[in-house]
């Protein structure tokens, strides 16, 4: 069994639109995802923006808030699975509540697993 990243993208302004019932519908999904036997952790990150670090250029690296891009998506959290494969980990990821509002899962193998 090899482990997976799933890296979770969403725009942070769709949450908003969002009543408190619906809201709330909306986290209890992610709580039940969460559990699946599948799941080895999860983490949701804040809503800052977060630094990013750059290659090293005129003797020492560069230190950035960020990161920013063209996108409205932002990375707000990660899941580590456990899949066999690729296909498996994209077949468990396909009914995970983020891809119902609107977000994207990026699938990456941890390495060595």
């Amino acid at each position: 069994m090899s482990q997976f990243m799933l890296l979770v993208y969403g725009d942070p302004a769709n949450w908003q639109t969002l009543s408190p019932e619906e809201m709330q519908k909306a986290t209890e999904k992610y709580l039940a995802w969460t559990k699946k036997s599948f799941t080895v952790d999860a983490k949701r990150l804040e809503g800052d923006a977060g630094r990013v670090m750059r290659a090293v250029r005129g003797g020492k690296p560069r230190v950035v808030d960020g990161p920013y891009s063209e996108t409205k998506e932002v990375l707000g959290g990660y899941y580590t699975i456990d899949a066999a494969d690729y296909e498996e980990a994209v077949r468990l990821a396909l009914d995970h509540p983020t891809l119902e509002y609107g977000g994207t899962i990026e699938v990456r193998k941890v390495w060595g697993t």
